[in-house]
């Protein structure tokens, strides 16, 4: 065992090098980087010397050159698929562990979706996402391309993660492990959500979008804090037009932190999985 992940890792070390040289890959190289993608040897995501989130710039631009070579071919796939050359969809077999219940879900080869993964129809993996072991990934769902989802995440129905592709150095969206995403929540543009943090149902957050802390009584930007509980609210909007016409403006609020009573709300029933 020790010797194949020692000849894994060669290996790796040989494709990046490779595409930093000249900037794509023949199809032999290809293949080995979308397995390599799956086994979870390369990420699109990783995290710095400092513990923050960050791109891994080369594996985004590799990904974007299989879009850049074009071509369509058809796929074998219920009802008829055509897609880039570069990326057909991914098959499933018991042997993977993971539990795709029939009616429509689809992911794309490149994909990484560990052991223990429940994947509910319809749903939808993007190339290069990132699904850590035990996480549900519920009815109408998008995991968009890159897109890194922990460990024992529920992401109920409805909701969307956003894929960042370009431009490769920007950060892709992370959910860190044991996070609950309520029903229809969007969330997008590189944000980050802590480790056992509970989003309640339809909340839209972004990089860009301010976290107000009721505990803290501070504002978080670009990320929520690890166990934090994220409800919708409102804040008034700016100017006197505004303030006139009663307008406020979406302001997610942090109202606890996860504690013994929010357990109950959101326990992964292990029976299902």
């Amino acid at each position: 065992m020790d010797d194949e992940r020692g000849s894994m890792k060669l290996r790796s070390g040989e494709l990046e090098q490779i595409f930093e040289a000249k900037g794509s890959f023949n199809p032999e190289e290809w293949e080995a980087f979308l397995a390599a993608l799956e086994t979870g040897v390369f990420a699109a995501s990783r995290k710095s010397a400092d513990g923050a989130w960050e791109a891994v710039p080369w594996v985004k631009q590799a990904i974007l050159s299989g879009f850049k070579a074009g071509g369509i071919t058809e796929w074998e796939w219920p009802g008829g698929a055509c897609d880039r050359p570069a990326f057909p969809p991914r098959r499933f077999v018991p042997a993977d562990g993971i539990r795709v219940v029939p009616g429509g879900s689809s992911a794309r080869r490149g994909s990484y979706i560990a052991p223990g993964v429940v994947i509910m129809p319809p749903s939808y993996i993007n190339v290069g996402a990132s699904i850590g072991t035990g996480s549900m990934v519920d009815s109408h769902v998008l995991v968009g391309s890159c897109a890194r989802i922990g460990s024992r995440v529920h992401l109920s129905a409805g909701v969307q993660v956003g894929g960042v592709l370009e431009p490769p150095q920007a950060r892709p969206v992370v959910i860190e492990d044991g996070a609950f995403i309520g029903g229809l929540c969007g969330i997008f543009e590189g944000i980050v959500v802590g480790q056992n943090a509970v989003l309640a149902p339809g909340l839209i957050v972004s990089a860009s979008t301010r976290i107000f802390d009721l505990v803290n009584e501070k504002e978080w930007l670009g990320e929520i804090p690890p166990n934090a509980v994220v409800v919708p609210g409102a804040r008034p909007a700016r100017g006197g037009w505004a303030q006139e016409r009663g307008l406020s403006l979406q302001a997610p609020v942090i109202v606890k932190y996860r504690d013994s009573h929010t357990e109950a709300s959101v326990v992964l029933e292990a029976a299902l999985r």
